[in-house]
Order: structure tokens, then sequence, then C-alpha cells
């Protein structure tokens, strides 16, 4: 072998890439099995996609404590683009974990739905974005984390309009489209202009050589900042880059909304991470700031909307977690702009972990029941959960359970301390102003959280019928409830990220 050939061959840490590899090899299966499984049969198609996640979710048990890196310059070894750390399993457990709920909720959806949803490419796409979620967390160099985090939406935008004959759905799933391209677009035109600038795609080299650029070079990186910033704020959800989330959370089946809620917002924010703090530390100065706006303007209009929701409103249950989840965005930002002012932006960082494996628990757990609801009352009005502890009362306590921690109160006690820890990250990097946006909003959506808890107890109207709880919602309803029981029970098992340096 000559030795230009030699210089290009990169060893593959197959254990490391093992999680993504098996949920993207599923995805094909699956699609490959449709065209021979006959119709009777394509359940089996959504028991496998069950399956391939979790066995992804146990195949981060091996790496655990490992810190294991692959595709790494031959020579540099120190340099790759691919890394199984702290952050990256901690964001692979919860994109995972999150699309096994979510596909246990669709199994339900799915059958319910008939040949409106089509099974073999509802779960190649679900698989396929999942993959790349898992993927994009463990990218570290520009180009890895582009393909990503590309990989993980397109499919995500065909769930949404996937549904036949369902003009909100391809409404829906139209406005969807178009964010995403325009976020793509406004990303890769800032990855370009920190190549330009660099010369290089590895974060790691980017950190290293952003600093000494030439000076005509400067605003150009300043300005590929201020781009990449622009790219990921579509992506999170945050505001004025919000507007397609209530329509298509509405528009797209509930399962997908549960999805999108939890998964969605994690390939966003661990993306914006990996440029800023990663990427991009000795330009914190521009980041740092536009994100702690960014953060209390998230907070503030997503409160204020899920406030705005009147409880008869059709679909005005999914419309107020749409935009509840906008709100929690703009918690998860605080941690982020605080990186910019610590001294160890690892440890914000932890912060902002802690609270998305908390969110994702209890967010999953009230969509659960919000399909529950949504088999019988198609409209899913706020009002229709009026009464729901008459007819089923051990799932109105999860979801009293899982609102309250939404709103940080007892016993929802993980998500109070959730709360505490992302308030202190701001305290401590000297944003004491957006501690006090961040309590102003605490106070605001405790209004709208307790408003929906009390209607589940209160008289009904009319007769109550018991809703019916298949075996794959029970699971879901089952795993969310004994996590956020669990993390209530015990917060340290992931508040001790809030104080881990994570890179």
């Amino acid at each position: 072998m000559s030795p230009v050939a030699q210089s290009l061959v990169q060893s593959v840490d197959w254990l490391a890439i093992a999680p993504p590899t098996v949920v993207a090899l599923a995805a094909l299966a699956v699609l490959v099995a449709d065209l021979f499984v006959p119709e009777s049969r394509k359940p089996l198609l959504g028991l496998g996609a069950v399956g391939a996640l979790a066995a992804g979710l146990l195949l981060l048990l091996p790496l655990v404590g490992a810190g294991r890196a692959t595709f790494c310059l031959t020579g540099d070894p120190a340099v790759c683009s691919y890394s199984a750390d702290t952050f990256t399993l901690a964001i692979q457990f919860l994109v995972l974990g999150g699309a096994l709920v979510a596909a246990l909720l669709s199994v339900t959806a799915l059958r319910d739905s008939g040949p409106r949803l089509p099974d073999g490419e509802f779960w190649f796409l679900l698989l396929s974005s999942a993959a790349g979620a898992a993927l994009l967390p463990a990218s570290r160099d520009l180009a890895t984390l582009v393909v990503a985090l590309e990989v993980a939406s397109l499919p995500a935008f065909a769930l949404v309009g996937l549904r036949h004959g369902d003009r909100r759905s391809s409404e829906a799933a139209l406005k969807f489209f178009l964010s995403s391209v325009t976020a793509t677009a406004v990303s890769l035109l800032g990855v370009s202009f920190v190549y330009a600038a660099t010369g290089t795609l590895h974060l790691t080299r980017v950190a290293e050589r952003v600093q000494h650029v030439d000076g005509q070079f400067t605003t150009l990186v300043r300005t590929g900042v201020v781009v990449l910033l622009v790219g990921f704020a579509f992506k999170t959800a945050a505001v004025p880059f919000h507007f397609w989330v209530p329509d298509t959370y509405v528009g797209a089946p509930l399962p997908v909304a549960a999805y999108l809620s939890v998964v969605g917002k994690a390939v966003g924010f661990s993306g914006l991470v990996l440029v800023t703090v990663v990427a991009l530390p000795s330009y914190a100065d521009v980041w740092g700031p536009a994100l702690a706006v960014l953060a209390a303007l998230t907070m503030t209009v997503g409160n204020l909307g899920a406030l705005r929701q009147s409880a008869t409103r059709a679909y005005g249950a999914v419309r107020l977690l749409a935009w509840s989840s906008v709100g929690q965005a703009g918690y998860l930002l605080v941690p982020i702009a605080a990186a910019a002012y610590a001294d160890d932006p690892g440890r914000p960082i932890g912060s902002t972990v802690a609270y998305a494996l908390v969110y994702a628990a209890v967010n999953l757990g009230a969509f659960a029941v919000a399909v529950l609801v949504g088999r019988t009352r198609t409209l899913n009005r706020v009002d229709d959960y009026r009464g729901l502890y008459a007819a089923n009362p051990l799932t109105t306590l999860l979801l009293a359970f899982f609102l309250l921690c939404l709103a940080g109160l007892p016993p929802g006690i993980i998500g109070l301390f959730a709360k505490v820890t992302v308030f202190a990250a701001a305290v401590d990097a000297g944003l004491g102003w957006l501690a006090v946006v961040m309590a102003v909003n605490v106070v605001i959506a405790l209004f709208y959280y307790l408003r929906w808890t009390a209607l589940l107890f209160r008289a009904p109207e009319g007769e109550t019928a018991a809703h019916r709880l298949p075996a794959p919602l029970t699971a879901a309803l089952a795993a969310t409830g004994a996590l956020g029981l669990a993390l209530s029970g015990a917060p340290q098992l992931v508040l001790r990220f809030a104080g881990t340096a994570l890179f």
C-alpha cells in the first residue's frame, strides 16, 4: 500500500458507533421487509422498530465511562470525527429513549389510523430520524454535524405529513419543511464562513485556529457565528423562529408531535452546544449575549402563548403542550448562554443536559395521556380532560404528576430541582437579569399547568367512559411514570450532570 493511501486509512471502533448504526440498519431492514410482509402482518414491523430502539439503548451501557472516539486523523489521533463521551451518551440516551416511547405510542396510533398511516414508511422514517439524532451529539466535525442534522430532520417533516388525505397534516408538513430548509441553508452558510476562515472542519481544530485568524477574517468569523446561531435557533424553536411549532404539533400524528417535542429539541440543542462551546469558545462574547436574549424571549413568548390557550378550542391541549415546549426551550437555552461567562463551560452544559433529561421524561408522559384521550376525543380540547379522574384514576394521577413536574411543584420534585440547577447556572454566570426573567416565567407557567391539573379532578359533564389502554400505550405510560417517580425520589441520578464538566 502506498504511503498516501495508507495515510487515508482509519480504524473504526464498531462498539462506539453501534447505537446509531443498529438503528440505521433496522430502518433499512424495515423498508425492505415492508415489500414482502402481507398487510395482516404489518404490525410486526412496529415490534421490530421498538426492538431496534431498545437494542440501541442497551448498546450504550458498554460505553459508559469508556470515553471512546473513532474516525480520527491518522496524523493526529486526538482529532476525531466521532466521540462517545459523557455528553454524547447522555444525549443518545435521551434521543433513543424518547424515540422508543414515541414508537410505543405509534403502535397504537397506526392501528387506530388504518391505511391512512402506512406502516412501512412510518417506521422507516422514524428509525432514520432517530439514527441521525443519535449520531449528532457524537459529531466532532462540521460536515458530520450537518449531515446528522439533516438525517434527523428530513424524515421528521415527512412523518408530519404522512397521514393520507389530511389537509391539516399536509399544511403542517409544509410549514415544518420550509422552516427546516431555511435553517439548513442558513447553517451551511455559517459553516462555510467558519471553514473559509480556519481551513478545517474538526471542532477542536476550529477552536484552536479561530483564535489566530488574520484580522481581515475576523468579521467573516463573527458573521459565521451569528448565522450559525440563527440556523440553530430555527431547529430549537427559539423565538422569533418558533412560528412553525403550534401548527406542526397539531397537524402531525400525536406520537410524532411527542417525538418532535423531545428528540427534535435534543438535536437542536446538542448541535448548538457543539458549535458554541466546543468549536467557538473564543467568540463567547458574540454568542453568549445573543443566547441570553434568545432565552429570555423564548421562555416569555412560549409561556404567554400557552397562557392564552382556551379550554374549549379544538386541539387546545396539543397547542398548550406546543407553546409549553417553546417556553421550556427558553429554560434550556439559559445554561448554554451561561457557559459563555463561566470559567468551566462544561458545568453549565451539564445543567442543560440534566434539565433536558427531566423534561423528556415528563413531557413524553403528558403526550402519552394526550394520545390516550385523543383516541375517543379527536378534537383533544383541554376541556375534554374535565373529570378524567372519574374514568381513569391512575392515568389522571400520572398526568397530574407530569404537569406538576413541568411546573416545578411538589410532588414533581425533579422538575423543581431541574429548574433550580438552571437558575443557579444563570446566577453563577452573573446573569442576574436572566434569572429574574426565568423566575417570572416560572410563575406564569404555574397558572396554566395548575389550571389544567385542577380540571382533571372536577365533576365531569355528562356520563364518563373509561379510556381503554392498549398494551403499547400502557408500556409508554408506565415507562415515563416510573422514570419520573424514580428521578423525583433520587434526583441525583440526573442532577449529577449539573455538577459535572462534560467537556
